[in-house]
């Protein structure tokens, strides 16, 4: 009886197992042509790492791992599709579980993502004052700061450098929570070589006849000496001046510097301070910087302005107004119009 089973009945068996046959290839194929992805912008928050020079590959695992896509494929073929396989940022980012490819990608590129702490160092800091500021604005510990800055061969600093005094360039940095206080330190001066190297340092000294050393330490004076940008370059000539007279530079900033003190009221006693930083007792410049000089201060330092000028008074320090002479009469009328504001009779 069985055998005589109608022909119809196992055409229909055959059709019905064919098509599931073909679902399931359907649905292996899909699986392979289509990586696996999550829908929406997730939820929650988990931070991941991505490494520098991680391929577009290696961030999709990392982020597959971490929960944030479904699978490193279906980042790779998004990121593909946005043009963006190569150049994707290093670091710490702050993203949700559960997000479509699109999204995490999204993430990773926008800056606000990012798990960084700006810090930005002041033009002037000397380097106690600027240890102080990276260890507020950073966390870091003021001690391995200081150890940090005195290891001058690890900070990779010019060899005409004789400390990181005056080559930890001013500026806004980025500090990444697994940052050394080391790799803050060598960023800085980094980043003053890339400024000296734009400002043909080394060249325009010498025509200057200066060394790259004393440059700088002509930039540190100006820079502490200054209170306005256009400053600096008169700033600069009256030391050029006074170096070319064989006159004391009588620089109240070095005398200060020797002490490690910061005030606009130097007396007799402070200018007789025996350091090779005072320039009322030396002549010439200090043997070295006396601050982190920025980025005008160097051009100053590079390229003074011209004019007979020998002295210059900071007449009033709340404005930053400071006024240039050649002659001592003026100076002194200069220097009790300064004891004015200041409240001395």
């Amino acid at each position: 009886m069985n055998r005589l089973r109608p022909m119809w009945l196992l055409v229909a068996g055959t059709s019905v197992l064919a098509v599931a046959t073909g679902t399931a290839g359907f649905v292996v194929i899909r699986s392979c042509l289509v990586p696996a992805d999550f829908e929406g912008p997730g939820s929650g928050a988990v931070v991941v790492e991505i490494p520098r020079g991680a391929s577009a590959a290696q961030i999709g695992l990392v982020l597959a791992d971490a929960g944030v896509v479904a699978s490193a494929r279906g980042f790779v073929a998004v990121a593909e599709e946005q043009g963006r396989t190569a150049g994707l940022p290093p670091g710490r980012f702050r993203l949700r579980r559960g997000m479509d490819a699109l999204s995490a990608l999204g993430m990773l590129v926008a800056p606000e993502s990012r798990i960084v702490r700006t810090v930005t160092v002041s033009e002037g800091l000397r380097l106690p004052e600027l240890l102080d500021r990276l260890a507020d604005q950073t966390g870091m510990r003021r001690a391995d700061l200081a150890r940090a800055a005195a290891d001058e061969r690890a900070l990779g600093l010019p060899r005409y450098a004789e400390s990181a005094e005056g080559f930890l360039f001013p500026a806004t940095y980025e500090i990444e929570p697994t940052t050394t206080a080391s790799g803050v330190l060598t960023a800085m001066v980094e980043r003053y070589k890339q400024m000296a190297a734009q400002l043909k340092l080394r060249k325009r000294a010498k025509k200057k006849g200066l060394s790259p050393l004393e440059a700088v330490t002509m930039a540190s004076i100006v820079q502490a000496e200054g209170g306005r940008d256009p400053d600096y370059p008169k700033i600069a000539r009256v030391i050029y001046n006074r170096i070319r007279a064989r006159t004391p530079l009588q620089m109240d900033t070095t005398v200060l510097y020797a002490q490690g003190r910061r005030t606009l009221e130097v007396s007799q006693r402070d200018t007789e301070v025996r350091s090779p930083c005072n320039t009322y007792l030396k002549p010439g410049l200090p043997p070295g910087p006396i601050a982190n000089p920025g980025e005008q201060a160097l051009i100053a330092a590079l390229q003074p302005d011209q004019g007979d000028w020998f002295w210059f008074v900071t007449t009033d320090p709340e404005h930053r107004i400071t006024k240039f002479t050649d002659t001592e009469s003026e100076f002194v009328r200069y220097r009790e119009e300064l004891n004015k504001h200041l409240g001395k009779r």
